[in-house]
């Protein structure tokens, strides 16, 4: 999952139909905190996420920490670069996966409908990541923060009543790192959304959205 820049709310992303495609392996699952590759591993699988929350990670040579993105359910990850994986990725919440070997995407299997899906998954990353990296480029914290609200909530949230609940399995620090921001300024923007009755925080890890169209215009850039 990357923050999107959305209009009228990001659409949440459909399970791509490579749940149903064949050939496949049996799925794999993975506990929290462990690891399902690291950055400079061969690429011998692609994983498509049907439940849980993964991280994917890069380490500076200063030591500095930036999250890529998180796969959520109906994401694929571990697409290679040069062969080679080029993210840590570890597991935020105990996740089933299910794998595609690297030679379906090459187009090296008889299952060409498999080949095709894993191509449009690979294009959908390429468009996330252009518009994250807009985000990055070019929004202020306050719309970075509320973006990535809006998508998560859009992705993954659940309604109570008449509000949408998400939960944040991921550390304040992980959001930071991953939106270009310090810790301090995700608790500070957070703080003040929910001063402002935008949002109420049940406790650190569920956020329930109050006021969603002011949401929606704070990541778009509208602070009237």
């Amino acid at each position: 999952m990357y923050v999107t820049i959305p209009t009228d709310g990001a659409a949440a992303a459909p399970i791509p139909a490579l749940i149903n495609a064949k050939p496949k392996s049996p799925e794999t699952h993975v506990k929290t905190g462990s690891y399902l590759y690291f950055e400079g591993d061969d690429v011998k699988w692609l994983y498509l996420v049907k439940s849980g929350v993964l991280r994917l990670t890069r380490l500076l040579e200063d030591g500095r920490r930036q999250v890529i993105a998180f796969g959520y359910p109906g994401d694929v990850v571990g697409f290679p670069a040069e062969r080679q994986h080029h993210t840590d990725c570890d597991v935020l919440i105990d996740a089933d996966l299910q794998p595609f070997s690297l030679s379906c995407l090459e187009g090296n299997c008889s299952h060409q409908e498999t080949h095709r899906q894993l191509l449009q998954a690979a294009l959908r990353e390429i468009s996330g990541m252009q518009d994250h990296f807009m985000m990055l480029g070019r929004k202020s914290a306050v719309e970075k923060v509320a973006s990535f609200l809006c998508v998560l909530t859009d992705r993954v949230g659940t309604k109570v009543g008449n509000y949408s609940q998400v939960e944040l399995p991921m550390t304040r620090t992980d959001i930071a790192d991953f939106l270009g921001l310090t810790t301090e300024t995700v608790c500070r923007t957070l703080t003040q959304m929910r001063r402002d009755d935008i949002i109420a925080i049940d406790n650190i890890q569920t956020i329930i959205i109050q006021r969603p169209t002011v949401l929606l215009d704070l990541s778009l850039g509208d602070e009237k």
